[in-house]
């Protein structure tokens, strides 16, 4: 069975021409949706959960199913192991022929490629900081003398973490990470 997908991003734009193309090449349903690319398509959903094995999605062109090419490769991948085709008639695209599942493949090593480049990229940047003294992470906000007197009025029961925490202009969770830091550190022997 052909189940054909067929959408447009806004609301003023017209699906007529997709389906005219879709009805042509003999699909028995065809799902139709107004929204755009990168939003939640909730017919498209709809279409997918309606698909069996040994059936093929038709969309008139790729990006009829999206704009991210990490979400068209899951998707066809999705599709792949439920036994089902795909096919994108302007793009010559059918998963059910050697090509067309080596044109995906194509795909997914260069997006795979590109995933693993931008991880080495991000490591030799690090690296660089790191060899220049900067590190990542979130800036301290309080220096160790300020966490230091919130150790103290703690540890002397003075006052709540909150009073201490409001009157310092603290977060709570500052105080209790420094208390469990300090608490972590071995106590020296002062004999030596």
């Amino acid at each position: 069975m052909k189940i054909g997908y067929a959408r447009v991003s806004t609301e003023d734009q017209n699906l007529d021409g997709q389906v005219d193309a879709l009805q042509k090449v003999g699909c028995d349903e065809i799902y139709k949706e107004k929204a755009s690319g990168v939003s939640e398509r909730a017919v498209l959903e709809e279409a997918i959960r309606y698909l069996r094995a040994g059936d093929t999605l038709v969309v008139t062109k790729l990006d009829r199913l999206g704009r991210s090419l990490k979400k068209l490769i899951a998707l066809i991948e999705e599709l792949k192991d439920r036994g089902i085709h795909f096919e994108s008639m302007d793009d010559g695209i059918d998963t059910s022929t050697s090509v067309g599942t080596f044109f995906f493949q194509v795909i997914g090593a260069f997006s795979e490629l590109e995933r693993n480049l931008i991880v080495e990229r991000t490591k030799k940047g690090l690296e660089a900081a790191r060899r220049r003294g900067k590190f990542g992470g979130r800036p301290k906000t309080h220096n160790e003398n300020k966490k230091e007197i919130a150790y103290r009025e703690v540890m002397e029961n003075k006052k709540s973490i909150k009073e201490i925490a409001d009157s310092l202009g603290m977060s709570r969770m500052t105080i209790y990470r420094y208390i469990e830091k300090k608490n972590e550190k071995p106590v020296q022997n002062e004999h030596r």
